[in-house]
């Protein structure tokens, strides 16, 4: 498995790679990013974690901001070049920015989602990946055999 995180650029290989999407709100969304690393830690993969170990949740969300800019870039850049985005929603977390990249990737053929009971927008989740076709898994395990299919 190859890791790749920001502020490092993703440079990706022949491998596989696939943007972990989902939630991220510290200290209240489960660390569901590192239970994906781990099990895939022996798989011909390269994974691209948006959950950046030096974030400082007292920077400015502010274009002006160099170092939030550099990260909102690197997540669209990554994004963008994956193979495949798997979204995991926490059902104890808002989630704004994954609602945001639902939207935008909806379409791409290369998301799964998982939205779990009690997510307060389940609703709106369920009606965008129906109405576009997104694949959908009941629980973060699912998630992570989806990668492994993939890998066959």
């Amino acid at each position: 498995m190859n890791l790749i995180v920001p502020p490092i650029t993703p440079e990706l290989n022949k491998n596989l790679s696939v943007f972990l999407a989902g939630s991220i709100e510290l200290d209240v969304a489960q660390r569901w990013q590192d239970k994906v690393v781990e099990k895939l830690t022996e798989e011909n993969v390269t994974l691209l974690n948006p959950r950046r170990s030096s974030w400082d949740a007292s920077w400015e969300q502010k274009i002006d901001n160099p170092v939030f800019k550099e990260q909102v870039l690197w997540e669209l850049e990554a994004l963008e070049k994956a193979d495949m985005i798997i979204m995991y929603f926490d059902k104890n977390t808002k989630s704004p920015i994954t609602l945001l990249e639902l939207g935008l990737y909806a379409k791409s053929n290369k998301l799964i989602v998982c939205c779990p009971e009690g997510f307060w927008r389940k609703g709106n989740v369920d009606v965008v990946c129906e109405q576009y076709g997104v694949q959908k898994v009941n629980s973060l395990e699912e998630l992570i055999n989806e990668v492994k299919k993939k890998l066959k």
